[in-house]
């Protein structure tokens, strides 16, 4: 008689076990389906980060960029304010001017200074230009506009750029071309 109660104990024991293995097995497989889609999730996060970061970078260095001219129009205020040597369009590209200051004292004029400026400007801001080393910004653009009412000049600076990279991962609709603008008196 013990020994049938004992195969009968072994038997529901085996029975169990069986019945616990699948049970775990199916476990496993469902949190894995979750442990992926949170994965999916996480990695589409990043990627949606990583855009804004880049959108975010670019709109800092169209702010270094038009600090950088508005520095150069205050070293130079007798072309920016009397001559008005600094003011350019938005389509216009860098020419190379009939001076390179690249030494000490290269530039005799203010007005070769100035268009020096305006040439590495226009260098820095392109970064399609194909010169070495490229520019920040997509196809950057930047304009530099001055205005003087009684003895106050204020500067008005454009910088823009192509962002659609970013702005297409976003779903931002709208208009592809970011812009800054910087005005202030000189």
């Amino acid at each position: 008689m013990s020994v049938t109660v004992m195969t009968i104990l072994k038997h529901n024991l085996q029975h169990s076990v069986a019945r616990n293995g699948g049970f775990t097995l199916v476990e496993v497989l469902v949190s894995l389906v979750v442990l992926a889609i949170g994965l999916l999730g996480i990695a589409k996060l990043m990627l949606f980060s990583s855009h804004s970061n880049d959108s975010a970078y670019l709109r800092s260095q169209a702010t270094a960029l038009a600090y950088e001219i508005l520095d150069d129009m205050r070293a130079n205020r007798q072309e920016a304010i009397i001559a008005g040597t600094y003011n350019t369009a938005a389509a216009v590209p860098a020419v190379i001017p009939g001076a390179l200051c690249v030494g000490v004292g290269s530039c005799i004029t203010p007005t070769q200074l100035a268009l020096y400026d305006l040439y590495q400007w226009g260098l820095h801001l392109n970064a399609s230009s194909g010169v070495a080393p490229a520019g920040a910004l997509p196809n950057g653009q930047g304009s530099v506009a001055t205005a003087t009412v009684n003895t106050q000049t204020t500067v008005t600076i454009i910088v823009s750029w192509d962002d659609s990279v970013a702005q297409n991962t976003l779903n931002v609709g709208g208009a592809t071309t970011q812009s800054i603008t910087l005005e202030t008196v000189l």
